[in-house]
């Protein structure tokens, strides 16, 4: 689904050629891509949550966001790439479409790699009559509406500082689109290295102890760091400050597959984790640069701030419920 939805944004003809057909079909294709990453995520997040080491689940399962956070740093390094070899004219006539033929191919890869992995619940656990039901999940409604918690206040200030902080540089702190590029690419890069160690250090802390301290974290800091980044002059000084706010958000982002993961019952687990997550980033995470904008063409850009810090705040009073102890998986 996602190389059919990438191949098609790459080869699609513009409104000049198939008029209102190009938008809606563009709409199709990228429906299609959000399909395939909330289908994907449960399965990712289960399988990356059941062969990890015991002890170490978190160390292992925090690579789920290292490959996801690569991939949009291998996007912004094409994007910069373009910038350096196309002119502006080149860019927006056909170069736009270059990473989306270069994403169809990686899409191939990505299916092979899928097919060669191995089957890790019980067959047992497989044959279960409930096993991938809604009647199922329906036992575990408490687990899922947590997660949905979770994951709309995680997903919102995922998306507010990595794919939406790049145009909040250049709309809001008055940067050129090269230099938010740049902020945005080494950022990425350090945010990406620091998964792992946010991931081993809750199993040493805790998933609870690492949920409160995203909830809390979000909470006090989000508005002070998008005010400093509003003001921001330096571009060392941005790049600080997004780092401040990424390494926040990991406390959530390295931990997010297993924390779910172990919340579900092996026969529910992929379907509990997939469509919590695709629900609430579809809602929270998706819309987050569209409400951002709309809130700024309102004039009231501030309340988006405040947006973030409450949905911090309801992360933090979900996470007060989880058990001090992991119960572990139930496979």
């Amino acid at each position: 689904m996602m190389c059919f939805g990438s191949l098609v944004i790459a080869c699609l003809p513009g409104y000049a050629t198939i008029g209102t057909w190009a938008p809606a079909l563009l709409l199709l294709a990228r429906l299609f891509q959000g399909l395939s990453v909330g289908g994907e995520y449960g399965t990712s997040a289960t399988y990356m949550s059941e062969v990890a080491v015991e002890g170490k689940k978190g160390f292992y399962a925090s690579f789920q966001y290292v490959t996801l956070i690569g991939g949009q740093l291998l996007a912004v390094l094409v994007v910069v790439a373009l910038q350096q070899i196309l002119s502006d004219e080149a860019l927006h006539a056909w170069g736009w479409r270059i990473p989306f033929a270069l994403g169809a191919v990686l899409a191939i890869v990505a299916l092979w790699l899928r097919r060669q992995l191995d089957e890790t619940s019980k067959q047992e656990t497989r044959a279960l009559k409930e096993a991938g039901s809604f009647k199922g999940l329906w036992r575990n409604r408490k687990a899922f509406i947590m997660v949905l918690g979770f994951t709309a206040a995680g997903s919102l200030s995922f998306y507010t500082f990595t794919t939406y902080m790049q145009k909040y540089l250049v709309n809001t702190a008055g940067m050129t689109a090269g230099t938010a590029s740049m902020i945005m690419t080494a950022a990425l890069f350090v945010y990406m290295l620091v998964q792992p160690l946010f991931g081993a250090l809750s199993d040493k802390i805790g998933r609870r102890t690492s949920m409160l301290c995203f909830g809390v974290l979000v909470t006090v800091f989000t508005v002070p760091i998008l005010n400093a980044l509003q003001n921001v002059s330096s571009p060392y000084a941005a790049f600080a400050l997004v780092i401040c706010a990424l390494l926040i958000v990991s406390f959530y982002t390295s931990i997010s597959g297993i924390l779910k993961a172990e919340m579900f019952p092996a026969q529910v687990r992929a379907l509990g984790v997939g469509l919590s997550y695709a629900v609430a980033n579809a809602l929270f995470g998706g819309s987050a640069e569209y409400v951002a904008l709309s809130l700024k063409s309102a004039g009231i850009e501030h309340a988006f701030y405040w947006y973030v810090t409450v949905m911090g705040a309801i992360a933090f009073l979900v996470s007060l419920t989880l058990h001090r102890k992991g119960k572990g998986l139930r496979l």
